[in-house]
């Protein structure tokens, strides 16, 4: 369940959130949306592929984190193994308002992550904005731009029909399987034979560098099925 209100510094004057990683904040998940913008950052750690929307008409892209419902092989006991997490994450327990064209700060009062007796201080003493508070504000930011981002990112992948079907099925060191179904990623051969003004055209737009981050990504899976493997032994 998610109680969102908005975030002001009287109500909330001796909020503090938890900014520490684990299952216990809500981390345990095998998947996270990711935007274009932060491929670069997340090509170096996480396996990006797309999947269809809740609704069957249109395409997201996700940072794959585990193999089953819970699964998140990126958490372990000193918190993220991994330099970078994923905005969608990192903003947590923090949303997105709109009114009119204002943009506005929510707060998940349901979350494990607030309260007052432990965590980062949202606001000072006196009422102002914290460095926490300030960098939760970019984060937003950024996820607001990602979300109105999105959709012509996608549009081009489809107009350019470099989104094709992927299944992974493989045995990890540890004899277990390993499979993933129902995802989709960039289509390789499909992309090497675009002629040059549809490259130019997909870099002007900037969506080419993401589409290489992409399809770099991919190469993250064998870490992925290392990362399970290694987790089994420890069991």
């Amino acid at each position: 369940m998610t109680l969102s209100v908005l975030l002001n510094n009287v109500t909330h004057r001796d909020l503090c959130v938890v900014t520490e990683r684990g299952a216990a904040w809500g981390d345990d998940v095998m998947s996270v949306v990711v935007f274009a913008d932060e491929f670069r950052n997340l090509q170096a750690h996480y396996p990006l592929v797309f999947q269809k929307t809740a609704d069957g008409t249109g395409f997201q892209p996700i940072a794959v984190l585990g193999f089953e419902p819970g699964q998140n092989l990126f958490l372990g006991p000193s918190g993220w193994d991994a330099s970078y997490v994923p905005i969608a994450i990192e903003r947590q327990p923090f949303l997105i308002g709109v009114d009119g064209d204002e943009l506005l700060v929510h707060v998940d009062m349901d979350s494990p992550r607030v309260g007052t007796a432990r965590g980062e201080p949202v606001f000072l003493p006196q009422g102002g904005t914290t460095d926490y508070l300030a960098r939760v504000n970019s984060l937003l930011r950024a996820v607001h731009e990602g979300v109105q981002a999105t959709p012509a990112f996608v549009r081009a992948l489809l107009e350019h029909e470099l989104l094709e079907s992927f299944v992974l099925d493989a045995e990890g060191p540890d004899g277990l399987p390993a499979r993933l179904a129902g995802l989709y990623t960039i289509d390789e051969e499909r992309l090497a034979r675009l002629p040059g003004a549809a490259l130019q055209a997909l870099n002007a737009a900037g969506h080419l560098l993401p589409i290489y981050m992409a399809v770099a990504s991919i190469g993250r899976f064998r870490d992925l099925i290392e990362r399970r493997a290694r987790r089994t032994a420890q069991a």
